[in-house]
């Protein structure tokens, strides 16, 4: 019989932890972009986030993921739009008052796709 073998303890970048905590790296406390974290370590972070994470995830700097979910365009569009790097959100909430013709565009092409993907999974 062989003994079980001992459970390895899972870890990530650091790159990889604030990219799936949907915050950049760049953003991030020294001390975080400095260590390796554990699964267990990012299940603590996302269950119950420190201070400057909460931070972080209300006022931004914003990844491009929850920048284009927070304008409801793509990723693609943000792109077509000029968008590049992060965002704060006051810059988001900026950006929606102003509702720029590329926005508004891109908006409801973002729409048409959701709605025609809808429809093909409901075939």
């Amino acid at each position: 019989m062989t003994s079980p073998k001992p459970k390895t303890i899972q870890t990530m970048k650091p790159a990889t932890a604030a990219k799936k905590l949907g915050v950049p790296l760049s953003a991030t406390p020294a001390e975080f972009q400095a260590s390796v974290v554990s699964r267990d370590e990012l299940n603590e972070l996302q269950s119950t986030p420190p201070a400057w994470l909460a931070d972080l995830r209300r006022n931004g700097p914003h990844t491009k993921q929850v920048i284009a979910a927070k304008l409801r365009v793509s990723i693609a569009g943000l792109a077509r739009g000029g968008i590049t790097g992060p965002l704060t959100t006051a810059e988001i909430d900026a950006l929606k008052a102003e509702n720029p013709v590329w926005l508004e565009r891109e908006q409801s092409l973002h729409a048409e796709a959701r709605k025609e993907a809808l429809r093909l999974k409901q075939r």
